[in-house]
């Protein structure tokens, strides 16, 4: 284990500072180092640490979530509002019913499982997303019309959207049906996932302000009581459930707005502790991509997630009307909504592992949004950030 850790560490440090230097994407050597290490080319990546990638990619999710809630302002979340709501479900319904719609035709699968198809692809990445939206709002980029917020807010809650709609198809697919609840438990998990992260954060203050601890030891708190409350998630067997990673992130919001200055503080602790998070985070995101299997898919399968992909951009330019952004504006958060990886690379594998007919191809596609929109988002965003205005 310990030899695979250093070479995910040191190669991936490598090759993301090779294509640094190249102008692209650090994310792309690292997804490049996992290709390299992982099981379908030298397998040089232990099996320990394979089986608990799952686990190992959770917590990187949470240490960016978390730097982001401590980033965000709340008054910026007001003030864009209605198309913050939108950008939630809009631009991810949108690219559903792009794959409803192409998929029969391309490759013959019913509608069902072209939905269920279109719910693993359909979720934006916050791990490409948010670190760079961060970056924005350090560097004053876009903030006077919140756009780096807006696209925080919209990508955030985007997945749990898109996760929830996956868990619903996939009983549809498998014949079990789907209830009413189910579908009534979309908006109640994201409500009840901000309450309880909005009072954990207030206790969180409250502690923070009559007890001096050291920054560090601030952090541990914070993480620990994240990996509970989604490890209370996933024991969860009720109807009615909670979005764990919303409230992690409404920890961070509820901090910055009543204690700032630690907040601030806070912030560098989690990006320092995210340089080695998103090493891990990326390579084994890329050691779960088998490029033969790909590959075998053919042409159409690239056609059908590029098809797919301008549904999304539809979906975010219908989510702006009636803003103040301009053409560039708008343009950037069509851009910046491309990226996927991690919510992929997390549920991709579920059909197959249950043997559904489909299975193959939804890992497939999932697959290659991965290859063709972390790198191509990621690239996007950093070329045209200099479109936005201060």
């Amino acid at each position: 284990m310990l030899l695979s850790i250093a070479l995910i560490l040191l190669i991936g440090l490598l090759l993301g500072s090779v294509c640094e230097k190249l102008k692209l994407p650090r994310l792309i050597g690292m997804i490049l180092t996992g290709i390299i290490l992982g099981p379908y080319v030298l397998s040089l990546i232990d099996d320990s640490i394979l089986n608990i990638s799952a686990e190992l990619r959770k917590i990187a999710l949470i240490i960016i979530l978390t730097r982001a809630g401590l980033t965000l302002d709340i008054n910026d979340l007001k003030r864009v509002g209605r198309p913050a709501m939108f950008m939630c479900f809009v631009p991810a319904c949108f690219e559903i019913i792009g794959m409803i719609i192409f998929a029969p035709l391309l490759f013959g699968v019913s509608y069902i499982e072209a939905a269920l198809m279109g719910a693993v692809v359909a979720a934006v990445s916050p791990a490409v997303i948010v670190p760079k939206m961060i970056k924005l709002i350090e560097e004053g980029k876009g903030t006077k019309k919140s756009i780096p917020q807006l696209i925080l807010a919209g990508a955030s809650v985007d997945d749990i959207f898109v996760i929830v709609l996956f868990s619903a198809f996939l009983s549809l697919v498998e014949g079990q049906g789907v209830s009413t609840m189910s579908l009534v438990n979309i908006p109640l998990s994201i409500v009840f996932g901000m309450i309880i992260g909005v009072g954990v954060g207030y206790l969180l203050n409250i502690m923070f302000k009559r007890y001096h601890l050291r920054d560090s030891i601030k952090v541990m708190i914070i993480l620990s009581l994240s990996f509970l409350l989604v490890s209370l998630e996933d024991s969860l067997t009720t109807m009615i459930t909670f979005s764990a990673l919303i409230s992690v992130m409404f920890i961070g919001i509820t901090m910055k707005k009543q204690y700032e200055d630690v907040a601030i503080r806070l912030s560098s602790k989690f990006n320092k502790l995210w340089v080695c998070a998103e090493i891990i985070l990326f390579v084994l995101v890329g050691a779960t991509i088998d490029l033969q299997f790909a590959f075998q898919s053919g042409i159409n399968a690239i056609v059908l997630i590029l098809i797919v992909l301008l549904f999304r951009v539809f979906g975010v330019y219908i989510s702006l009307l009636k803003t103040d952004l301009n053409t560039k504006e708008r343009v950037f958060c069509m851009m910046a909504y491309i990226p996927k990886a991690t919510v992929q690379a997390a549920i991709g594998g579920i059909p197959l592992t249950l043997g559904l007919a489909c299975g193959p191809l939804v890992l497939t596609l999932a697959v290659i949004a991965i290859v063709i929109t972390a790198p191509l988002g990621a690239f996007l965003i950093d070329r045209y950030q200099g479109w936005l205005t201060s």
